[in-house]
């Protein structure tokens, strides 16, 4: 159990420094670009073990599988962590990060429609106050030139609550570790196709009508130099693939729920380490929706807690 709780620092750790590493070369490297490199590196990473779990579970992909993993990919790379970069491009590391992390909650109502989990009151006062401290950063009565940025942070996690709903559809069948991997790959495989594309001179010609020029002319290795490389292959090794390997690690040792504490960590600590690294001021509204979104998040966590010893007291009841 203590293993687990150090897997649970570590990840907490290297997840919360995500935004920070983003914003440090935002402006010299094209946002698809890093994505695209990013999940790269992580998926190569998780791949020798993502291989060693399909033979331990002798899984073979069919078809079926194949489409599966091109629709997670498409939402968790492509869409999800493409609106996250471009969040990061426009406003603060720290509030990306904190917008984000409030993705646990978002999975309330997608897993009420999608897997017909029960609503209750703690979950939905959980949904309700998150969302005040949301709206507390928006700050609608004082309206800043950040709220592109957090249109983009909330599309990010929204689109990621989805994923993260519609993963553990089949979770139970490949186990965290091959369907993050796999999802990666897929992801990247759209990735190419869309960067490819965006090299097309027509592409990039409707592109910039469209008012879209960071989806035209999209690199794969140019604008790398020493003064990023360093980066992006941190946000690859480290954050992508050693940050999933460890937060997969904290389930094992620990649960699925006590593993969810990283979402509880993330949003109280990126703002520090931002202040420290980028010194990005932290508003007193800000502060208000931190608050907020830690109270709905721990309301999250206890009651995804006291579900879970419930489960585990009934199983106990009926072994008895």
């Amino acid at each position: 159990m203590r293993k687990g709780y150090v897997y649970i620092i570590l990840s907490a750790v290297m997840f919360s420094t995500m935004e920070i590493a983003g914003k440090l070369i935002a402006m010299e490297i094209n946002p698809f670009q890093l994505n695209f490199l990013r999940f790269f590196i992580g998926a190569s990473i998780l791949l020798p073990l993502a291989i060693k779990d399909l033979r331990k579970r002798e899984i073979s992909f069919n078809r079926g599988d194949i489409g599966y993993f091109l629709f997670t990919g498409l939402l968790c790379v492509v869409i999800s962590m493409s609106f996250f970069q471009l969040a990061i491009v426009h406003t603060k590391a720290s509030i990306v990060a904190i917008v984000f992390s409030v993705n646990p909650v978002f999975t309330i109502p997608f897993a009420y429609f999608l897997l017909k989990e029960q609503l209750n009151k703690t979950t939905i006062l959980s949904l309700f106050i998150s969302l005040v401290g949301i709206a507390c950063i928006l700050n609608p009565f004082k309206i800043n030139s950040d709220v592109k940025g957090i249109v983009l942070a909330v599309l990010a996690a929204v689109t990621f609550s989805l994923y993260s709903v519609i993963g553990k559809m089949r979770s139970e069948r490949y186990g965290s570790i091959v369907m993050n991997c796999f999802t990666f790959f897929a992801g990247e495989f759209i990735m190419l196709i869309v960067i490819l594309l965006s090299n097309i001179s027509a592409v990039v010609q409707v592109n910039k009508k469209l008012g879209l020029s960071v989806l035209s002319n999209i690199p794969i290795i140019q604008g790398i130099e020493m003064g990023n490389i360093f980066v992006i292959i941190y946000l690859g090794v480290v954050v992508t693939g050693l940050g999933y390997l460890f937060y997969f690690f904290a389930m094992d040792e620990t649960s699925a729920t006590t593993a969810s504490i990283v979402f509880f960590i993330k949003p109280a600590l990126a703002p520090i380490l931002s202040l420290i690294i980028l010194q990005e001021s932290i508003p007193f509204n800000t502060m208000l929706g931190i608050l907020s979104i830690l109270t709905g998040s721990f309301i999250t966590f206890r009651g995804k807690k006291g579900k879970a010893e419930r489960k585990i007291k009934e199983i106990s009841n009926i072994h008895i």
